[in-house]
Formats: structure tokens, C-alpha cells, sequence
């Protein structure tokens, strides 16, 4: 389709408003204004592009001025003006009208994809459109940093625009989901998962992202992007400041959990004792936490703890004297090395058991 040919049904009768108004001075009328930005409207909604149009609307009037008399070709540009003001306004409100329809069906499929809530046939239909193919297997990314991000802040753009600038449009999703930016990628293509977590980590300035294991189907990328919330949360129970958390990676936690109430009896019968401790059992289990992290290395732990060497020993001899548990001896170090994560999966002390 030609561009003469593109705007024709939506000149009629344009000239005609045009040389009555001119023929006295006039402005346009209401209805004249309103006919024309319905006509802007349609133009927009058949797919006709703005510059185009007015390019033609002007061309008519060119057309036009050449059989009008002298008086009324002087006012044909104010005339003009109006009558492509008016066209402009109705294309301009249908296409924000179009957008805003477009972002809230996004917004209902990237609800219904993350909360699994929908026909997964229908979804699996949807995901097409937004360039997602459910029937293969994704992972999902999930990026937190110090304040919520929504679709039209600068740090979600700008993350978008380095995943499309590097990898296209390779049936990429991201969005965002209370706060936190989402992206979804094909399993086969783990790269781009690590280059958003790259991204996110640098443009949330030190946020924490987590990547979920690949699942596939369209129930896949909500399993997917559960881990990742599942790791983003653990990660804060048991302070884990690592850049990326690989869902993987964290399989034994929700293991170790799966019993809530057999991890609950394990807490209590081994640091239980603790509470007889002056100033209570969490100085001692974050001694426990410390020596463990550090893998039994007392002088390392020791400082991570900003204590000397003697006082840490102090307090790993008081732990062995209370709960009857070495640390240092590899029989009851495992032990106790349970219970102290389960104490902090757990939340205990702070919330009794």
C-alpha cells in the first residue's frame, strides 16, 4: 500500500471543511473538531502512521489553495492548523488508549503466568504473543535491591535495554512483580539469566538476585519463579549475602525443613541449654554461626566476630560445657551444625518453637 493510497478514506470531505471555513474567517466548529479526531482515531486504530496522514491532510490543502480566491487562500494555514490539530488529537488519544489496553493485558498475563492461576492451555496461547513458548522449559531470575522497581522506572529500562542490546529478542521476558525485577528465559540459554543477574546487581546498586532451577511446561516458570522468591527468602533468614543464589544450590535448606516439627525437637534438645547462658543463646549460636561459616577456623572466626581469640574460645568451651556438644570434635560438630541452621530457618530464639 502506497502512501497516496494509505490516507484516502480518511480525507473525505476534508477539503470541503477546509474552503467553508476559509470562505469567511471562521474557526472550525465543534462538530467539524470532533469529526476530525474521529477520523484521527480510526486512522490510528487501522494502523496508519501520524506522520503520513498529516503529510496528506497537507498535500490536499496544497491542492486546495490553488482553487480558492485570494482572500480565502490567505486564511487557509490557520484553517490548516486546527483541522490538523484536531485529526493529531484523535490519533494521539486512540494510540495511548491502545497502550494502555496493551500494558494491562501484559500486566493480567505476567499475573496469571506468575501465580499459575489460569488455563494453562490459554496461558501456554498467550505466552506466545508476548514471545514465550511454555511447551519448552525456562528459569526464572528474580532481582531485589534497596527500593521497589515498577515497569516504567529507569533501572528496569535500563536493564531491558542491555538484554535487548546483547541478546535481541531471544523469547526474553522482564517485568516487574512487587517491587522486584523478573526476567524469564529459555533453559537452554542460561547465559542470559546470568547476564540480567549481572545487570540487575549492578543497577539496583547491590541488590541480590536469585535464579530459580529450570522447569518446563506452563506450569514451569511459576515452579521456577517460586524458587527463586523461596531463595531470596532464605537468603534473608540466614544472611546470605551473595550476589546470585542459585535455587540449586540451596536444595538442603527446604530438605532440612520438610520436617518442621522433628527440626523444631532437634533445635530445643541441642541449643536449648544455651538460654542458661548470660545474655541468652544467640551470642553463642552466632558464635556457632561464625566458626562454622569459617570452616572451624577459630582466629578467622574470631575476627568476623570482632573478638580476641581467647574470648572466642571462651565461648565455644561454653557451648560444649552447656549442651555437652563438642564443636571441635567432627562427631558432634555435624550435630550441632544442624541445629544451629535450623535455629536460624527457624527463627529461634526470637519466636518460640
Amino acid at each position: 500500500m502506497t502512501e497516496r493510497e494509505m490516507p484516502q478514506g480518511h480525507l473525505e470531505g476534508y477539503t470541503e471543511i477546509l474552503a467553508g471555513a476559509c470562505a469567511t474567517g471562521r474557526r472550525l466548529t465543534r462538530d467539524e473538531l470532533d469529526a476530525l479526531r474521529g477520523r484521527g482515531e480510526r486512522a490510528a486504530e487501522e494502523g496508519f502512521g501520524l506522520r503520513v496522514l498529516v503529510r496528506a491532510h497537507l498535500s490536499a490543502a496544497q491542492d486546495l489553495q490553488a482553487e480558492l480566491p485570494r482572500a480565502a487562500a490567505d486564511r487557509l494555514l490557520a484553517t490548516v492548523a486546527q483541522a490538523v490539530d484536531a485529526f493529531a488529537e484523535g490519533h494521539e488519544r486512540a494510540q495511548r488508549l491502545a497502550v494502555r489496553q496493551e500494558e494491562a493485558a501484559r500486566r493480567e498475563f505476567i499475573d496469571d503466568l506468575l501465580y499459575g492461576r489460569s488455563d494453562l492451555g490459554r496461558l501456554a496461547e498467550r505466552a506466545e504473543r508476548f514471545g514465550l513458548l511454555l511447551s519448552h522449559a525456562h528459569a526464572v531470575a528474580v532481582a531485589q535491591g534497596p527500593e521497589p522497581y515498577g515497569d516504567g522506572y529507569a533501572v528496569t529500562r535500563g536493564v531491558e535495554s542491555s538484554l535487548v542490546a546483547r541478546f535481541g529478542h531471544r523469547r526474553i521476558l522482564l517485568t516487574t512483580k512487587d517491587g522486584r525485577l523478573i526476567c524469564v528465559a529459555p533453559a537452554d540459554e542460561p547465559d542470559v539469566l546470568a547476564f540480567f543477574a549481572k545487570q540487575a546487581y549492578a543497577a539496583t546498586d547491590g541488590g541480590q538476585v536469585a535464579v530459580g532451577r529450570p522447569h518446563s511446561g506452563p506450569g514451569g516458570v511459576v515452579h521456577s519463579y517460586e524458587e527463586a522468591l523461596n531463595a531470596l527468602d532464605l537468603a534473608a533468614r540466614m544472611d546470605l549475602n551473595g550476589p546470585v543464589l542459585y535455587a540449586a544450590d540451596l536444595l538442603v535448606y527446604p530438605v532440612l525443613t520438610r520436617d518442621r516439627q522433628a527440626m523444631a525437637d532437634l533445635v530445643l534438645s541441642v541449643l536449648g541449654p544455651l538460654q542458661q547462658a548470660r545474655g541468652g543463646a544467640q551470642p553463642l549460636i552466632d558464635t556457632l554461626t561464625a566458626y562454622f561459616d569459617t570452616g572451624c577456623v577459630t582466629a578467622q572466626a574470631a575476627r568476623r566476630l570482632r573478638l580476641s581469640v581467647r574470648a572466642m574460645t571462651y565461648r565455644l568451651d561454653r557451648v560444649h560445657r552447656l549442651t555437652g556438644a563438642d564443636p571441635g570434635d567432627p562427631v558432634h560438630r555435624y550435630t550441632l551444625q544442624t541445629a544451629v541452621i535450623g535455629a536460624r530457618l527457624l527463627g529461634w530464639p526470637d519466636q518460640d518453637l
